[in-house]
């Protein structure tokens, strides 16, 4: 941690230290010369070069401090009781479960979870080692609401407009203003990958099995549900909020973002969202959004000096997403609001198959996991974009 904290506060130096050199070397027409703009780049690349080197130290940290609670506490059914899990929670059907999956030898501990089409939900502790992994590829699913729903679909009645009141003279009557509202519909789309892994990895025992599955699945369905939970059009798949979120600042320019162009976006958003709202770009955007500055000379984005903890701008933590549009003319390259009012609807569990006679010509087994999920932005209003010029 010592190490981890002077490389925050040498980064902090070497930032302000930009700062000031390209201040500095600014001549009577706010112009910098090319040597000392080089110069500046080269200080702003050991910056993110120091940042990246702090979000590894930050990783491991944390996969550290996990490895070391499990090892040193047990994991109860229930905090303080000493009662073993049942059903999928319990250690007799993950150790049947990954049984099934190796072997393909199905005991009684695992029928509880099979199904008509031979799939198996998946034990408890997998399940939440999955969803991890989903969220390290996904960051919808850390800034939106994520519900489980059951059959059928979700009517989510939302207030459309808000009833007023108003000031009454003597004798009037009171005028009526009734609420709208309006219902939004949370469906289910299904999604799914296969892998094929060969019966000699399979009867490896040194091979991680689990984490091996939890990994590449977590990679694969995140990085398609974060498509469609930014830019998705509803047609078999989830609506992105590229899509119904309303356009809150056209830029003046089609090609360059300004600092005005941002505020005009934040003052654009209402402010009782602010308060949990968060900016939403692609990399190469943020990279133009570090470079803006205010009427004062003041820069816009603010590197972030706490473990665990985005950088911002105006305030607000920004996140990347590389499913977001690249400044261009006409498209949505910026995103801001509270994402809490974004909901992903999870369909029951995720499902596994063992498939074994489709690869079996080239000695190789098949595992076949599948989703049914859905996520729509069910407040418009709390999001805004921020769309280049024509």
């Amino acid at each position: 941690m010592n190490t981890l904290l002077a490389l925050r506060e040498k980064r902090e130096q070497t930032w302000q230290g930009a700062k000031a050199f390209l201040e500095s070397k600014r001549d009577g027409n706010n112009m910098v010369s090319a040597e000392d703009t080089a110069a500046y780049e080269k200080m702003k690349a050991d910056v993110l070069a120091m940042t990246t080197e702090i979000e590894c130290l930050e990783a491991q940290a944390a996969i550290d401090a996990k490895l070391t609670a499990l090892d040193s506490k047990p994991i109860l059914n229930q905090p303080g009781n000493p009662k073993p899990g049942t059903g999928r929670a319990s250690k007799e059907y993950a150790t049947a479960f990954w049984n099934a999956l190796r072997t393909k030898m199905i005991t009684n501990d695992l029928n509880i979870g099979t199904d008509s089409s031979g799939g198996y939900l998946v034990p408890n502790e997998f399940e939440k080692t999955l969803v991890q992994a989903l969220q390290e590829h996904n960051i919808m699913r850390q800034l939106g609401r994520v519900i489980r729903t059951g059959s059928g679909e979700l009517q989510i009645p939302v207030a459309a407009s808000a009833g007023t009141a108003a000031w009454i003279a003597e004798g009037s009557e009171i005028p009526l203003s009734d609420e709208t509202f309006g219902q939004v519909t949370l469906s289910a789309f299904k999604l799914g990958t296969m892998i094929k892994v060969s019966h000699e990895l399979l009867n490896d025992s040194a091979f991680p099995l689990e984490t091996f599955l939890a990994q590449d699945f977590g990679r694969r369905i995140g990085v398609l549900e974060e498509a469609a939970f930014v830019a998705g059009d509803g047609v078999n798949k989830p609506t992105g909020f590229l899509s119904s979120a309303p356009v809150g600042k056209v830029a003046a320019s089609a090609t360059a973002l300004s600092f005005d162009d941002v505020m005009d976006l934040y003052r654009k958003l209402k402010s009782p969202y602010r308060a949990k709202a968060v900016f939403i770009a692609n990399d190469a955007t943020i990279g133009a959004l570090q470079k803006l500055k205010s009427n004062d000379g003041q820069y816009l984005w603010n590197p972030s000096l706490t473990a665990g903890q985005p950088d911002t701008i105006l305030g607000r933590p920004v996140y990347a997403s590389s499913f977001m549009p690249q400044i261009a003319a006409g498209e949505k390259v910026m995103a801001f609001g509270d994402f809490s009012y974004y909901w992903i609807a999870d369909r029951q569990g995720r499902t596994f198959e063992r498939l074994n006679e489709l690869f079996a010509q080239s000695d190789q087994v098949g595992f076949k996991a599948t989703q049914r999920v859905d996520g729509k932005l069910i407040l418009p209003e709390s999001v805004q974009l921020l769309q280049m010029g024509a």
